[in-house]
């Protein structure tokens, strides 16, 4: 039988619905997380980050109440691959790390639970696959993803093509009908994950 819980990571295009996803995990039971959500306390409570984004980039990418200013930062990184490089080193590992805590107090729990799901948008592109025992991707066509959000098509060509995503998933949905029936596939996931 596998070690309680099974890590099992989302990941997808910008705008596939990765969230939707993790909340239809959520909602059968799984513990989530979301990458981006740490990446949000990382830079509230990270002393050290702090300190090297304001020796890089200066007082300029805090806001007026002294929170890092994630706007500011992203008008320098999505202007600059160097930059969004540097800044992917110093923010990823310490997600990672985060992942690896959590992960670890759930396995320490007298009842674990079944699954542990963590939305990782660049999984891939980090090599991050490795740390987790199942991968589900969430896709949708271009044309769904830009009604859901415009402009994701300026991000698109630093990342692993969807369909290279597609053939590397265990579990695989095109999102480009309703969310019942993404609840559906999620519900088909918890039940076949569950079995392991």
């Amino acid at each position: 039988m596998a070690r309680r819980p099974l890590a099992v990571a989302i990941t997808g295009g910008i705008a596939a619905g990765k969230s939707e996803a993790l909340a239809a995990f959520a909602r059968r039971g799984a513990a989530v997380a979301s990458s981006d959500e740490v990446v949000h306390r990382v830079y509230r409570e990270d002393a050290e980050l702090r300190t090297v984004l304001r020796a890089r980039w200066g007082d300029g990418v805090f806001g007026p109440d002294g929170e890092v200013d994630r706007a500011r930062v992203g008008r320098i990184v999505f202007a600059d691959r160097e930059e969004l490089a540097w800044l992917e080193r110093q923010i990823h590992p310490r997600v990672v790390h985060a992942h690896e805590v959590w992960l670890e107090e759930l396995r320490s729990r007298d009842e674990p639970p079944a699954l542990a799901v963590v939305e990782v948008p660049l999984l891939y592109e980090t090599g991050g696959e490795r740390r987790f025992d199942k991968v589900v991707v969430v896709t949708a066509p271009a044309a769904v993803r830009e009604r859901r959000r415009s402009g994701f098509t300026e991000r698109e060509p630093r990342l692993v093509p969807e369909e290279e995503k597609l053939g590397r998933a265990d579990f695989a949905f095109v999102n480009d009908g309703t969310l019942a029936a993404l609840d559906a596939f999620v519900a088909d996931v918890v039940e076949r994950l569950s079995s392991c």
